[in-house]
């Protein structure tokens, strides 16, 4: 089978077009809610930072809601995880839509959304593994990236425009409809599957941690996203610094994901899964040495490029999603994707808030100078971490939480194959 007979063998797969087609209307129904909360919120206060906090708390309560609801991955079937997770964002931002609900109690809707995401993000990718194999699972979580990139590209501006005909409340009631389908979806196009055995995995975020290549693999998913996502929040400030106004904010938010999505695209359509292996090393470690050009502080064309390219990079996740999955035992998996995708909102969030600081003392072209110079170096630590753990691998070393985590002394690792995930 070709890679590109791969992705039309993706959507062959019953099961797994349910799972996309719910994935996109809960993808799109959260676009539109990250753009008309603000709005609401700063018709009801005028306050710039109660807005701001809006977009705070879209991250920050992920990795508490990662820490805390992981075990509930592991513990209970996927399919009403799944559609529980739906439900809630149903109701909390159905209560958002009724007239005169106060500024606090919409910030705390907010976060009750935003804590239930690792876990749906984790169940769903664990369940992937099991709706695809082989290949076709790097290929299935492609698609969901792109997606999710995609829905960043073209679901802001429409949103915007969106608001243009309906009230920041009326455009929150396609959020609710957008759950809700997606919530339908799940439950009676996927199948139901018995939870990971509860004796097996207690104690399993300490057994994914404690594993030292497991902890290099989620280096290096964690740290390009947490350099990469500076130029994005600082479009605004830098588009000012250029003088491109409000439509090079646009185009400087748009540019990275249109790279990404070209790139994974192409990546997973036209590469043998070999070839994508053998370029996650590299792609990583030199996605975000674009950003040193903005030393010369471009102007909105050449920065538009520059962005563009640094977003090729992240088509090593590919890869790299094979690689985690082979390493993580059967029985963590849930465990493992959730823990996974609390890391990586909460470090894009944590990379966000150092960016805008630092620019609070240094030029925005500065700060994303800093930010690829910090993160180049980080990112090739975390290179030489996992080539290192490879090898040890390929030598024949057994990775150790299947041994602690499965209680039979069993090793080597899991066939199969890491949001926006099943």
């Amino acid at each position: 089978m070709t890679s590109q007979q791969g992705y039309r063998a993706v959507f062959r797969v019953r099961e797994f077009r349910f799972v996309f087609a719910a994935h996109v209307l809960s993808l799109l129904g959260g676009v539109v809610s990250h753009v008309a909360l603000p709005v609401l919120v700063y018709e009801q206060t005028a306050s710039p930072l109660m807005s701001a906090l809006t977009f705070g708390l879209g991250f920050m309560p992920q990795a508490l809601g990662g820490a805390l609801l992981a075990p509930v991955a592991e513990r209970y079937p996927g399919r009403p995880v799944l559609v529980g997770c739906d439900l809630v964002c149903a109701l909390s931002v159905a209560a958002m839509t009724v007239p005169g609900t106060p500024s606090a109690l919409l910030l705390a809707l907010r976060a009750v959304t935003a804590f239930v995401q690792p876990l749906f993000g984790g169940v769903r990718a664990a369940g992937l593994a099991e709706i695809l194999v082989g290949d076709t699972f790097v290929l299935g979580r492609s698609l969901i990236r792109i997606s999710a990139q995609a829905a960043q590209i073209a679901g802001f501006a429409a949103t915007g425009l969106l608001l243009l005909v309906l009230p920041p409340r009326g455009a929150l009631v396609l959020t609710v409809a957008g759950f809700l389908a997606s919530a339908a979806l799940l439950r009676f196009g996927s199948a139901r599957r018995p939870p990971a055995a509860v004796e097996r995995t207690r104690g399993g975020t300490r057994a994914l941690f404690a594993e030292r290549r497991i902890r290099a693999l989620l280096a290096l998913c964690w740290l390009p996203p947490a350099f990469i996502v500076v130029p994005e929040g600082l479009a605004a400030p830098y588009s000012t610094e250029i003088g491109a106004g409000s439509l090079g904010v646009g185009l400087l938010l748009a540019a990275m994901p249109v790279g990404g999505v070209a790139a994974e695209l192409a990546v997973g359509a036209l590469l043998k899964p070999a070839v994508r292996e053998r370029l996650v090393l590299p792609l990583a470690g030199t996605t975000l040495l674009p950003f040193l050009i903005f030393a010369w502080q471009p102007g909105l064309p050449l920065a538009l490029a520059v962005l563009l390219v640094a977003g090729t990079g992240m088509a090593y996740s590919l890869g790299l999603d094979r690689w985690f999955f082979d390493a993580v035992p059967e029985e963590l998996r849930a465990r493992a994707m959730t823990v996974m995708t609390a890391g990586l909102m909460t470090v894009q969030g944590m990379g966000m808030a150092a960016g805008g600081v630092a620019a609070e003392f240094m030029p925005p072209h500065l700060v994303i100078v800093a930010a690829g110079a910090v993160g180049t170096v980080c990112v090739l630590l975390a290179v030489v971490a996992v080539r290192a753990v490879r090898k040890t691998a390929d030598a024949g070393e057994a990775p150790g939480p299947r041994a602690k985590a499965g209680g039979d002394g069993a090793a080597g690792p899991v066939p199969e194959t890491p949001m926006a995930d099943m």
